[in-house]
């Protein structure tokens, strides 16, 4: 049977994603897995552990026994699990070569004054101190490879980051402190083979918006609504293509945007 390149890049891998129990790291997993389905393993991370578990079922059922995939509870938010992450995994799973930080989320489209504190300190804790965390945990990793180091970190930002809204000032100043460390780390190993890449996603449908409003579905569907949002799987394929280049190749910044959209909060929809 024939392998692509990038199927051949990317076997003997292992590769760690955070918040894969759905949206955007669920379809990167499946996305990994049907990419190179001889010889990978996934480390497949989520507070949700029974959905890492149907998950891991799903890519069996579907590609064979050619990925191992091994579930794990972990919340990035919480700096004593990151800590012992790599310490917990079977040693033949520490060999980490890639790393999707993806585990973020939005709460409320409040304004100041009128931000809850919470909302602020949940955001701030998973998609900024969650993901330096997990990149401090994996990197000594890659550092430890010969010719100064080798591996992968794929950070997911946002547009968000880029171009800052009303009502999303919480957010986008994550997302914007991604892209700065992100940015500084790329810098910082420059004389590494370790290669740091963002890849900044416009409107995706995923469970961001229901997480936004608290779980109220009927405005979530309404910020769809004419409109043909990107998908998880849009961006997977992009999180896996950029890890499957060749070794000096890096892809460091990526911008997705679905059609109907050309900014933050420039969106064309369709009259009803």
């Amino acid at each position: 049977m024939s392998t692509s390149a990038m199927a051949r890049r990317l076997a003997g891998k292992t590769i760690v994603i955070t918040g894969a129990s759905s949206g955007i790291g669920r379809s990167c997993a499946l996305e990994f897995a049907r990419t190179a389905p001889q010889d990978l393993r996934l480390v497949l991370t989520a507070r949700r552990e029974d959905r890492l578990k149907e998950l891991a079922q799903q890519i069996r059922d579907e590609v064979g026994d050619g990925v191992k995939v091994l579930p794990v509870a972990l919340d990035v938010s919480d700096p004593e699990q990151v800590k012992g992450f790599v310490q917990k995994l079977p040693e033949e799973w520490r060999v980490v070569d890639v790393l999707v930080n993806n585990a973020g989320l939005v709460r409320g489209v409040a304004r100041a004054p009128e931000i809850a504190e919470q909302d602020i300190n949940v955001m701030f804790n998973t998609n900024v101190t969650g993901l330096i965390n997990m990149t401090q945990a994996i990197l000594p990793i890659f550092k430890s490879r010969p010719n100064g180091g080798a591996g992968d970190i794929i950070n997911i930002g946002s547009i968000a980051g880029r171009e800052p809204y009303a009502g999303g000032s919480i957010y986008c100043a994550t997302k914007a402190a991604v892209r700065a460390f992100t940015d500084a780390l790329r810098k910082e190993l420059i004389d590494t083979r370790i290669r740091v890449m963002e890849i900044d996603p416009g409107q995706v449908e995923t469970e961001f918006s229901i997480v936004r409003y608290y779980g109220d579905k009927a405005k979530a569907d309404a910020v769809y609504a004419g409109v043909d949002p990107l998908t998880p799987d849009d961006i997977a394929e992009v999180v896996v293509f950029v890890a499957g280049r060749p070794e000096n190749v890096v892809v460091a910044d990526t911008l997705i945007f679905p059609s109907h959209q050309a900014g933050a909060g420039v969106l064309y929809r369709k009259p009803t």
